[in-house]
């Protein structure tokens, strides 16, 4: 347990920029099936005024496979795993549905993304959801997860066996994921218990709210016992999730959903749950891209996608590029090159090598033309792009 002169501090939590919230079972619904309207609204109102006073606001939400169990009329009971891909098919479009007149009401649009384990795991599609959802923020929206249980079975498959690993299989790995994807400053946990305890507190009334963690250890793990009836996590699954966040650069804060107010409490450093903090705040990706030991390729650029690059933080076009070394696909990491041989940076390419090298020296709006089909307009976007801190 973390003591209190080794508690980190929750003065940095009013900073966030960037905030991923993950809605519960139990906190999008009663007993795992009606939506719990008054209480979702309020955490909408919260989250939408983060998203007018200009922070970015991303939405991990459980609660489908409940709604669609009501909706179709299934009694309470354990459900074959067909008949909960069917729930989740039935109850995504209702939860969507309500998110969106929520959010409408106060005057913010909201995009539904649904993810399979693979989405994140494949170099190329990863980007591509980064991608998305950046160009979701910068319109001001609110993406709304979740994942697509109606193909995908790792989530809806009770977890059964002692493996620690970490997965995908629950929105909590899901949402930890997502906030390291896009760089996060935050991870909101939103439960049923208020944070981690020393025991398990539904069996012993003695049990104490551990209110921050420095780091999180087998101790930590060891105390995360027993599990939401309705839900596939439980606080384990959460403490997983916070370690894979925080080692990714975001702090995470585990709480009670049904806090009232609990959003703007947080943010103004209550003391609230369990705080995770992350040991090192800057851009971790930025920083495994500058320091991955390997680059797959190389893309040489002219003196004027330098000047871009360097003096208007552009994106890198095509137009830009002279020539293309080396064989990589989409999503690959590349060095950049000027004339002379110098190391410019590093970037995430968007397009394999064959691409990049019938696109180098191409205007944007050739990439239909020479590709037969377009899928971004720059060969590495400015997110992907790290200039001026790689040795030659």
């Amino acid at each position: 347990m973390t003591s209190p002169e080794a508690a980190p501090s929750r003065d940095r939590l009013a900073e966030a920029q960037r905030i991923v919230v993950k809605l519960g079972t139990h906190v999008v619904t009663h007993e795992g099936r009606e939506f719990a309207l008054g209480r979702v609204f309020a955490l909408v109102e919260s989250l939408a005024v983060l998203r007018r006073a200009g922070k970015d606001v991303l939405l991990v939400s459980s609660g489908a496979v409940g709604l669609g169990r009501r909706a179709l009329g299934l009694e309470d009971g354990p459900l074959s795993l067909g008949l909960r891909q069917a729930c989740a098919a039935a109850g995504q479009g209702r939860l969507i549905a309500l998110y969106t007149q929520a959010f409408g009401q106060l005057g913010v649009e909201v995009a539904q993304v649904l993810l399979t384990a693979e989405d994140l795991g494949d170099p190329d599609r990863a980007l591509c959801l980064r991608t998305t959802l950046l160009r979701l923020l910068e319109l001001g929206a609110v993406p709304i997860l979740n994942e697509n249980d109606s193909v995908s079975v790792r989530e809806i498959v009770e977890q059964r066996g002692d493996d620690p690993t970490p997965t995908f299989g629950d929105n909590d790995g899901l949402s930890a994921r997502i906030a390291a994807a896009v760089d996060a400053d935050l991870l909101i946990l939103c439960t049923d218990v208020d944070g981690l305890y020393t025991a398990n507190p539904r069996d012993d009334p003695q049990a104490e709210r551990i209110p921050a963690l420095a780091s999180i250890d087998d101790d930590a793990l060891a105390r995360a016992v027993g599990g939401s009836a309705g839900g596939t996590g439980g606080m384990r699954s959460k403490l997983e999730a916070a370690k894979l966040a925080s080692d990714a650069g975001v702090d995470v804060l585990i709480v009670d959903g049904h806090a009232v107010g609990l959003v703007e409490r947080a943010l103004a450093g209550e003391d609230l749950g369990t705080f995770v903090a992350s040991p090192e705040r800057p851009n971790r990706r930025r920083r495994r891209i500058a320091l991955a030991p390997r680059c797959d390729g190389a893309l040489i650029i002219n003196e004027g996608a330098v000047a871009a690059l360097l003096e208007r933080k552009a994106s890198l076009l095509p137009i830009g590029v002279l020539t293309v070394e080396g064989r990589f696909g989409p999503g690959a990491l590349v060095e950049l090159r000027d004339q002379s041989g110098l190391v410019r940076g590093r970037g995430l390419v968007n397009y394999d090598s064959e691409a990049c090298t019938k696109l180098a020296g191409k205007h944007s709006r050739e990439i239909s033309g020479v590709l037969g089909w377009r899928g971004y307009d720059a060969l590495i976007t400015r997110d992907n792009l790290v200039l001026g801190e790689v040795d030659p």
